[in-house]
């Protein structure tokens, strides 16, 4: 007797939703209801449906590895990012293969371009600034992560920058600080764009002044992000809180602010990092957990990658939260009294 495979719009129809809804609880969408996700989960193993990969591979004749790109492999967000991506794919009995496009948008092209003349079965890209107008047309299922890609309207994993940016400057703010500076990588990449406009938003929200010279751009390494942090501790009129927009450029800061033990002023941090919760103070984090993108990126290419699902989710959002460990709680009149 031969067995019928289960298909997605068999758990929909079972589960009285769209094949989009069951899409997005496969995926991991976190903004998918409780009741919504226990429904389809529950329908999902009772039916016993499985997203077959290597058939798809089969009937295509591409290889069994998944293709990610990244800015760079070194900084502890993508890392992170990289070895969940890793974990997913052990599980479904796929290879993966990593390149860094190394912040240059001819190398970024260059790097996807070879990565589909290998022909991997999907894509998984972190885009940085090049124009992803050439990948319109391809068959290979592909999706973004962290940020949108120019030039190609396509499945992103991301956050709202913007939004989370302006309620790390509104805690900041919460605790009496009015002076609040920032470090941040170029404004010519978007997530770096939009956590600036944040942090100003914030400011115009709360009639709080914008001082041009608290900001300091092109931070795109923690020693730039240190050596930014020193010019902002001789600052004539120093700032009582930092607001640091990349887990590598709060590297950067912890270590300038712990070396001119200046640990009295306080900070947030824009993503969490290794230690951040046993020094003294301990670091407040928007708790930008890579591992969260990464498996619903991952889950997602894998949907894709099956064959079954070819509408496009658009952009999924994961929503962030603060996680209150101690700096960025630090008051303002405590500073001002020491001064």
């Amino acid at each position: 007797m031969t067995v019928q495979k289960v298909r997605l719009s068999d758990v929909a129809i079972a589960a009285g939703t769209s094949i989009k809804t069951v899409s997005r609880v496969i995926n991991g969408d976190p903004l998918v209801s409780p009741e919504t996700r226990t429904r389809v989960q529950g329908e999902v193993d009772r039916l016993g449906y499985r997203v077959d990969v290597m058939a798809r591979s089969l009937r295509k004749g591409v290889d069994d590895t998944v293709g990610v790109i990244v800015p760079t492999i070194g900084d502890p967000f993508f890392a992170t990012m990289i070895e969940e991506i890793e974990r997913i794919a052990l599980e479904q009995n796929l290879n993966v293969f990593v390149a860094s496009n190394s912040r240059t948008p001819s190398t970024e092209r260059r790097v996807v371009e070879g990565m589909l003349a290998r022909r991997v079965a999907g894509l998984i890209i972190a885009p940085f600034m090049t124009d992803f107008g050439f990948l319109a047309n391809i068959t290979t299922p592909v999706v973004f992560l962290d940020r949108h890609p120019n030039g190609l309207d396509s499945e992103v994993v991301l956050v709202d920058d913007f939004a989370e940016a302006r309620k790390a400057v509104k805690h900041l703010a919460s605790h009496g600080h009015t002076r609040i500076a920032l470090i941040v990588d170029d404004l010519e990449i978007e997530t770096s764009r939009k956590r600036r406009e944040g942090y100003l938003a914030a400011h115009v929200e709360l009639g709080l002044p914008i001082d041009e010279s608290l900001q300091y751009f092109g931070c795109s390494s923690a020693h730039k992000a240190e050596a930014s942090t020193y010019k902002i501790l001789e600052h004539r009129n120093a700032p009582t809180a930092i607001f640091s927009t990349r887990t590598e450029t709060s590297l950067g800061v912890v270590r300038a602010l712990h070396l001119g033990k200046r640990t009295d002023i306080a900070m947030v941090s824009f993503g969490d990092f290794v230690a951040a919760d046993i020094l003294s103070p301990a670091i407040t984090v928007l708790d930008h957990n890579p591992r969260i993108l990464a498996r619903i990126a991952m889950k997602r290419l894998v949907v894709l990658m099956s064959g079954e699902e070819q509408e496009s989710l658009g952009d999924t959002i994961v929503p962030l939260r603060i996680i209150a460990r101690g700096s960025g709680e630090l008051s303002a009149s405590v500073l001002e009294v020491s001064a």
